[in-house]
């Protein structure tokens, strides 16, 4: 046998040990690869078809910042998963020494087997990724709202990327490797157990400010849902949940732990002596992984639920529920104006798309608000299907929403308010107007933070003429109108919006400004633009994911041997395998779950705020990004339990 063969065979012999390590280097190169296959995919590249410039910008650095993030992660990850294999292996490389290996040779043959591995782990990632890859394509496909999906290519380019890549990691953590072990005496090696750990303490008052930072966070994030626009409040909010989760494993954890062992009736009955005891050690020794794994998995889930709330069509329409929205001022030419709205109606007709025309014109009152009559408010509203209103007087008057903020302030003004009056004034027209109940229905949509007044036909014909003839202007005046296409099914508008955006962008007139709009292109941007974000957060985000599980298992094989003999002892004063099963089950369920559960926590608190923000149900969102990361940890923990408690089974007496 020769001096490779020696270095494969201990990779093999020890595939228990090194089998996390291979599957986590392999997943880590599969998920760079696939980020490879979507940067050079000719598609993304040359742009999306329908998308903006900015889309394609944003996918190109977005992808290209991706790699880099998960090539550093990977290469700190897989340096501490080395590191963590290493020291349960140092008996093994002190017996080395004693039968006569030299320093030199141990380096040549950790550096071999680290190779051996990250070779193995760069074919399997390549292949997983080219067998994968049509289902990836088609999923971002989706994503990014591509009509027939990401067509599938052979990615050369990122496989020698990938291949290059990762093999100079692996280079660098074999050589590094050695390092690791290079510390300590012979008998360090041959002695490696470990010393007798001081009982773990923690402080009653850094427990509670772990909760009192935690609370005061989740109120101030709800503070700036409920209108308090000040990010630096949203900033810090988010900065005192962070630090109080830390606190929360590091000493509130213990410290309830410590709580539980006083309790006499508690403490000693059947295995919670063992339990407790253990956990108490297991919770301070993985306090900042816990933590660490609690603030990513969090980040995680709220970033790809908010995209995938963001890119629902369900809100665009709530913010927007027009399909086509034309602008025009009055000092435009009304032959240009006209042309523009035949062509939109034309196309609409061509294409079998049933659609309610709409419009209005506005007075604008000098406190920077506009001022609509009731007949073109009541049209548009019988269009959208919401409920007509009345107005039986002439200094009747309402209000109506322009944007989902303003709704909410509406909806938030208490009914015994009501009427209220308010002066309008327009130039120097004044009218006093008793104010309604408002309409909560978003009808007249505007990005701006104006108030919207609904005012009777005869009260507004009365202020414009006044106006006008104030202004000494002709009685066809007006100074913008605009223009609303109602479709029931506005995502059928998707195949000749883009034509239409093109053919009214190249027909303007020389005097005069148009705007035109259309709610599915803009859809589009929004959801491609979101979909890029989303396919980088939530690949990112199942790296992370899928680190953190894995640093569990890496500290519970740590610790291996440890439990090996404290098991084999207590095995040998009656505990039974059903009690044992008891024991590490609860451990383990504690080790993947409670930082599982409170980022879940936090992530249910960020998407309450959202809902307050956008008035928009997330719950459907939420539960499908927690259900996909909670089945993905119980099938983990699954593995990892069957796995532990087979190889404790043996060493049972």
């Amino acid at each position: 046998m020769n001096f490779r063969q020696f270095a494969i065979n201990n990779v093999v012999r020890n595939k228990r040990i090194y089998l996390a390590h291979f599957l986590s280097s392999t997943f880590s190169v599969m998920i760079f690869f696939i980020y490879a296959l979507l940067l050079f995919h000719p598609d993304l590249k040359d742009g999306l078809k329908g998308s903006s410039e900015t889309v394609t910008v944003l996918a190109n650095q977005g992808l290209m910042i991706a790699e880099i993030i998960i090539f550093i992660f990977s290469f700190l990850f897989l340096l501490y998963s080395v590191g963590s294999f290493l020291k349960t292996r140092k008996k093994e490389f002190g017996i080395f020494l004693i039968i006569g290996m030299t320093r030199k040779q141990m380096n040549r043959l950790l550096f071999m087997e680290n190779m051996c591995i990250g070779i193995a782990a760069i074919l399997a990632g390549i292949g997983l990724g080219l067998i994968f890859g049509k289902l990836v394509l088609l999923i971002c496909g989706s994503m990014l709202a591509v009509e027939n999906s990401l067509r599938f290519y052979f990615p050369l380019k990122g496989i020698i990327l990938t291949a290059g890549a990762f093999l100079m990691l692996f280079v660098v953590i074999a050589l590094s490797s050695s390092l690791l072990i290079r510390k300590g005496t012979l008998i360090d090696l041959v002695k490696s157990e470990e010393k007798p750990k001081p009982e773990p303490k923690a402080s009653r008052w850094l427990s509670v400010l772990s909760v009192v930072l935690i609370g005061g966070g989740y109120t101030g994030v709800f503070i700036f849902a409920w209108g308090v626009y000040l990010f630096p409040l949203l900033f810090g909010s988010v900065m005192s949940v962070i630090a109080g989760t830390y606190l929360l494993f590091t000493q509130l954890s213990v410290y309830v732990i410590r709580a539980l062992k006083k309790n006499e009736g508690l403490f000693f009955r059947k295995t919670n002596l063992l339990f407790l005891s253990e956990l108490t050690y297991r919770m301070k020794d993985n306090a900042v992984m816990f933590f660490m794994v609690s603030v990513i998995s969090a980040s995680a889930f709220t970033g790809i639920g908010s995209m995938l709330t963001i890119g629902d069509p369900r809100l665009s329409s709530l913010t927007n529920p027009y399909a086509f929205t034309y602008m025009n001022s009055g000092d435009t030419d009304l032959a240009v104006v006209d042309r523009h709205i035949r062509k939109i109606e034309e196309t609409l007709v061509d294409n079998e798309v049933p659609y309610v025309k709409g419009s209005y014109q506005y007075l604008y009152e000098n406190d920077n608000n506009y001022i609509i009559k009731l007949s073109e408010y009541n049209r548009l509203v019988k269009a959208l299907g919401y409920e007509e209103r009345v107005l039986d007087r002439d200094d009747l008057a309402f209000n109506t929403p322009p944007n989902i903020a303003a709704r909410k302030k509406l909806l938030d003004m208490k009914e015994d308010s009501y009427p209220y009056t308010v002066d309008l004034y327009v130039s120097e027209q004044h009218a006093q107007m008793q104010m309604l109940p408002p309409a909560t229905d978003l009808v007249i949509p505007i990005d701006s933070e104006i108030g919207i007044y609904v005012i009777s036909d005869d009260m507004y014909k009365k202020i414009r003429e006044a106006y006008i003839a104030e202004i000494e202007m002709d009685s066809e005046f007006y100074s913008s109108q605009t223009t609303f296409f109602v479709v029931k099914d506005w995502m059928a508008t998707r195949s000749f919006a883009p034509d239409l955006l093109d053919f009214i962008e190249k027909d303007r007139p020389d005097q005069g400004y148009i705007d035109f709009g259309s709610l599915v292109v803009d859809w589009l941007d929004n959801k491609q633009t979101n979909g890029i974000i989303l396919i980088l957060s939530g690949l990112i985000g199942i790296v992370f994911f899928t680190f953190a599980a894995s640093f569990t298992y890496f500290r519970l094989y740590a610790d291996l041997e440890r439990d090996e003999a404290q098991y084999r002892m207590i095995g040998k004063m009656g505990l039974s395998r059903l009690e044992l099963r008891k024991i590490v089950t609860r451990q383990l369920v504690l080790m993947f779950f409670l930082p599982l559960l409170v980022a879940l926590i936090h992530s249910s608190v960020a998407f309450a705020a959202l809902y307050q923000l956008v008035q928009f149900s997330v719950l459907d969102h939420s539960l499908r990004v927690f259900m996909v990361f909670v089945s993905m940890q119980i099938v983990f923990f699954a593995l990892v339990r069957w796995r532990y408690l087979r190889h404790m089974y043996s060493k049972l007496v």
